[in-house]
């Protein structure tokens, strides 16, 4: 007898938690991030809240770039004083929110699906949203010989970077809004969804395994790289052509017990973004920079250029797309209806925004007060 749909609902919560933890080393959660000495400690620095260092976790994609841009020219270092900043890189949000939860991580970069996850799935105990990060940088990029139109997608095989992940949920929701029936866990139906890490969908794309790939920065221009053309920008599909791709996240027991620790990542993150947005030649270079010494290999400028250019730093968590981000998973059968009240607390960024005199920003009703 098939399912009933709460039955499915349920099935579609174990499946995201029973997720691999794909980590980019052998043991523990992540790899550690490496630098080029820009953050080194000044002298006479003092330590922040009395700890000797914070964990700060983030993905080598483009659309953490301001993680990347705050590790490669010190910002965290340099408000943070003598405690020592130590960065981990991770490739899969499941991995990273397990890390927060195991107290290897203490603050973290990451996109929204995961944070939804990780904030149902412990009660509300797990997490909170403290800053946002990113917005854009996410497309939907094909084979031009196989696929002309948006109708063409019908019957062909797209990649996401895995299943329940912000780009997993977006793309369910834009295929049942073509009217096209996909089964959200085996990702069979009018579309074929393969989930694919991202590291290796451009060679199955060249390998003509997949047609195409809803996919963040900069694996989309990595397929463009390939011969692949842009049929859809995510940020068309949102008003104002905003959306939230990237988050800031911390472990609760952590923001309780050292918001100063909290309120100087917060400063560094809020300094960084501000040079981003004034310095995008400097800061795309000092990303790609960091890139190459975490994972060994710098971007081509013909990739590195063009997704750069798709994707807005803010400090804003935009939270009104979180909660639509949310019902779209809901929508799609990987998520039960979440009760996300409270899962932001804006607080200390409201504070650091204002004391350089910047707009406040909100958490659409889902702020802790």
């Amino acid at each position: 007898m098939p399912a009933n749909r709460s039955t499915v609902l349920r099935r579609g919560v174990a499946a995201l938690a029973a997720l691999p933890l794909l980590t980019l080393a052998a043991c523990g959660y992540g790899s550690e991030a490496k630098s080029d000495g820009a953050a080194k400690i000044a002298d006479g620095a003092e330590k922040t809240d009395g700890l000797d260092s914070v964990k700060i976790g983030y993905f080598g994609n483009l659309t953490h770039g301001t993680a990347l841009v705050g590790v490669q020219k010190g910002f965290f270092q340099k408000e943070l004083g003598a405690t020592k900043v130590r960065p981990a890189i991770f490739n899969a949000g499941p991995s990273e929110i397990e890390a927060l939860n195991s107290g290897s991580i203490d603050i973290g970069w990451i996109g929204p699906s995961p944070s939804i996850n990780g904030y149902t799935k412990s009660n509300g105990k797990s997490l909170k949203i403290i800053g946002g990060s990113a917005s854009g940088g996410v497309k939907l990029v094909v084979n031009p010989k196989k696929i002309t139109s948006l109708k063409d997608v019908e019957g062909k095989r797209i990649a996401t970077p895995q299943l329940g992940n912000t780009q997993d949920v977006a793309f369910l929701n834009w295929a049942a809004e073509q009217g096209w029936d996909v089964d959200a866990q085996s990702g069979k139906g009018d579309v074929t969804v393969v989930r694919s890490d991202n590291k290796v969908t451009p060679d199955a794309f060249k390998a003509g395994s997949v047609d195409g790939a809803w996919v963040p920065e900069p694996t989309a221009s990595k397929l463009i790289a390939e011969g692949g053309k842009v049929l859809l920008d995510e940020s068309t599909l949102w008003p104002d052509k905003k959306f939230v791709i990237t988050n800031i996240i911390v472990r609760q027991a952590f923001l309780k017990e050292h918001p100063k620790a909290v309120e100087a990542v917060l400063r560094a993150s809020v300094e960084a973004n501000k040079w981003i947005n004034a310095h995008p030649d400097e800061a795309k270079a000092a990303a790609n920079k960091q890139l190459e010494a975490d994972s060994g290999k710098a971007l081509p400028a013909g990739v590195l250029d063009p997704a750069w250019k798709s994707i807005q730093f803010t400090d804003d968590p935009l939270a009104a797309t979180l909660g639509t981000e949310a019902a779209h998973a809901v929508k799609a059968g990987l998520l039960e209806k979440p009760n996300l009240k409270g899962i932001y607390d804006l607080t200390i960024l409201n504070k650091v925004l204002k004391s350089q005199g910047a707009t406040p920003v909100d958490a659409a009703g889902l702020g802790t007060s």
